[in-house]
């Protein structure tokens, strides 16, 4: 398009990156926005405050932290480590007097039960309120990764060549995927307990 009445739209709408239409939403909210981002390989959930000299990241938390510091062995972006990424964002937020959130999934295509949605119940399930529909929630079963548990039990027992092959991974850091769900319970539970000592993580979680 052009003309004299054509105006070039801001660099990153050209890019693909920024909607402003449903920023200018998000921020006219008055409260940070809980952004929550996904890759093949990870999450990344922030708290984000919009400021007239640029966005302020007031709390962070990335999938591969759950690894280094948590214990986690499983995948880091798959939906249980999605949920718990979450959980561990709304627990640095509380822990900064942050109590409120609007939730931004970028550019994202909201489809329920997604892995954006997973890091969403992990923040909520912190005690941050974020306001949402219930109905785009995975089920708790996901989220402690049943499916994931049920579906290394099947393939063991039919297929165990290709068994190995996909879960080689994980076996590799001595975690069964049978045992996900047990494991995603200490996870969970060693990063509630973080948050009584401060955020201070005082022992390595044993696999």
């Amino acid at each position: 398009m052009s003309g004299p009445s054509y105006r070039v739209p801001f660099r990153r709408r050209r890019e693909g990156k920024t909607d402003y239409r449903l920023r200018k939403r998000l921020i006219s909210s008055g409260k940070p926005r809980l952004v929550v981002r996904t890759s093949l390989k990870h999450t990344l959930a922030q708290i984000v405050e919009a400021k007239p000299e640029g966005d302020r990241i007031l709390a962070t938390a990335h999938s591969t932290e759950l690894t280094k510091k948590y214990g986690w062995l499983g995948s880091c972006g798959n939906l249980p480590a999605a949920y718990l990424t979450g959980l561990l964002v709304g627990q640095r937020a509380l822990l900064k007097g942050i109590k409120e959130a609007v939730l931004d999934i970028g550019l994202s295509t909201p489809s329920k039960g997604s892995r954006l949605f997973a890091g969403l119940k992990g923040a909520s399930d912190s005690g941050l309120q974020v306001s949402h529909d219930a109905g785009v929630l995975p089920d708790e079963s996901r989220i402690r990764g049943e499916h994931i548990a049920n579906y290394a039990n099947q393939l063991h027992s039919a297929n165990p060549e290709l068994y190995q092959l996909r879960f080689a991974r994980i076996l590799g850091r001595n975690l069964k995927p049978e045992s996900l769900t047990e494991h995603f319970e200490k996870v969970k539970t060693k990063i509630l307990e973080a948050k009584l000592k401060g955020g201070r993580v005082v022992k390595k979680l044993e696999s």
